[in-house]
């Protein structure tokens, strides 16, 4: 931590008083940290703290609450501490807008600028015309390797089926892309910030998908947000592959029982 404390020193031009430990940080280093002139910021040290930077900017330009970046260089991201005192239980109908708004930015295809990463496991980015095939060849395929021989083979038979399970052009909307219930912080009633995102241009129906996976959005959400199309549930399943795959490769076995429940799910 000491390190990571004297880089924002550093990056910001001020001295430090006091820092703290946040939870959450599984993959990165994140601290609370009091700086001389009483002002608090976040500071996580990550590597591709610089994209990350990039993606939290993507997010505030759609309209969308994010902490607001103070500073980025290797290994190194600085933000506003926002406040995060409430309950998404109480936020559900204004995270469907800020959902809303965050899907309505489009692309022109699916990916990213870059490459990215949870920790070890690499997030491939490369644009695509072909949803199906972006799906396939860049969220699913690229853990076959990594895989015991039965996960494998199910996961590659859905891969080659995706054809015909998922939309061939669906909008190129702007993903979180790891929209789970703890990467959204909540002021009283009201969603104070998007955090920890994993970006790019995909199905809207992603970022659905994550958030079902922990938990359960409740109706005001989806009426809120009011764009999911009817046929979005039967492809979730599909699309809670990917972080099934990256918990199991990150975490271990005991994340198989998820992966085969979503498998199963999958018709895999």
């Amino acid at each position: 931590m000491t390190s990571l404390v004297d880089r924002v020193a550093a990056l910001l031009g001020v001295g430090v008083r006091s820092a703290m430990p946040l939870t959450g940080g599984d993959l990165s280093a994140v601290v609370r940290v009091l700086l001389a002139d009483g002002s608090t910021v976040v500071a996580k040290g990550r590597d591709r703290a610089e994209d990350e930077a990039d993606m939290l900017r993507a997010i505030a330009a759609a309209s969308v609450p994010a902490p607001t970046v103070l500073a980025a260089a290797p290994g190194c991201l600085v933000m506003e501490r926002l406040p995060a005192d409430g309950r998404l239980s109480d936020a559900w109908s204004d995270l469907g807008a800020v959902t809303r708004r965050l899907h309505a930015v489009t692309g022109a295809r699916y990916g990213w600028p870059v490459d990215f990463a949870f920790g070890p496991v690499p997030i491939i980015n490369t644009w695509s015309e072909d949803w199906p095939a972006f799906w396939a060849e860049q969220r699913l395929l690229v853990f076959e390797s990594s895989l015991p021989v039965d996960l494998a083979r199910r996961v590659a038979r859905i891969a080659r089926d995706l054809p015909n399970r998922l939309p061939r052009r669906p909008a190129p909307s702007l993903l979180h892309g790891d929209l789970w219930t703890g990467n959204v912080l909540v002021h009283g009633r009201r969603v104070s910030g998007l955090i920890d995102p994993a970006c790019y241009y995909g199905d809207a129906a992603v970022d659905l998908a994550m958030l079902r996976l922990f938990g359960q959005p409740s109706a005001a959400f989806l009426d809120t947000h009011g764009n999911f199309d009817p046929g979005s549930d039967g492809r979730l399943p599909i699309y809670q592959l990917w972080p099934a795959l990256v918990h199991f490769r990150l975490f271990g076995r005991g994340y198989r029982p998820l992966l085969e429940q979503t498998l199963d799910a999958s018709g895999g």
